[in-house]
């Protein structure tokens, strides 16, 4: 095993591994002795946390996007600099988050630690994505509309305004939007149902 494929696995496991920290079940657990799967929707997100307490939500979302943030720039050091690595530490990150192995694979929907972990490589979609979030929810009060199509907009804002067009980011930037988007499977039904609640009102 060469060093630098060394280096790649273990990017990968490291980030997978700060990905599936469940903030929001700790917290909950925690601060409030409730699980925090039996709440509201049953996410560990940080919308489903802030149902239980708004103080814990805004902590959730924080520590969420920064252990995205810290995978990506974990990689950066290793590396010791920009490189492709920095794409898949968020991408596993995220991976991490939906799907952690401490809580059997049911984790939460991704939004937070995507939004940390591709802050340092697309700045300028991110900030663009939350734009899109705000006004959307704004406008319609659904959060989950509101982080569906920002997502959805993420690979061409992330190719057109950050000016990544390499096939390997392309693709794990499409491959992170999907998965998100995924995830967000019964807002969706919902959505379209028009049963989904509203911002303000009760779970998303």
């Amino acid at each position: 095993m060469t060093d630098e494929l060394f280096i790649y696995l273990l990017i990968t496991a490291i980030s997978y591994l700060l990905g599936s920290i469940p903030f929001g079940y700790i917290l909950v657990r925690i601060f409030r002795g409730e699980d925090v799967r039996r709440l509201g929707s049953g996410n560990i997100g940080a919308t489903n946390v802030a149902r239980s307490s708004p103080v814990l939500g805004i902590l959730t979302l924080l520590l969420d996007a920064l252990k995205g943030f810290s995978a990506v720039f974990v990689a950066h050091v290793l590396f010791r600099g920009p490189s492709p690595t920095m794409f898949v530490a968020a991408l596993f990150a995220i991976v991490g988050h939906l799907f952690p192995v401490w809580l059997k694979f049911r984790g939460g929907k991704g939004v937070a630690t995507g939004l940390g972990a591709f802050v340092l490589l697309t700045p300028k979609a991110m900030l663009v994505m939350v734009g899109i979030f705000v006004a959307v929810v704004a406008l319609s009060r659904y959060v989950s509309l509101g982080s569906i199509l920002a997502v959805g907009l993420f690979p061409l804002l992330g190719s057109r305004l950050d000016g990544y067009h390499d096939s390997l980011e392309v693709t794990i930037m499409c491959t992170a939007s999907i998965l998100i988007i995924l995830k967000h499977h019964t807002n969706i039904r919902r959505l379209l149902a028009g049963t989904e609640h509203r911002f303000g009102r009760s779970a998303a």
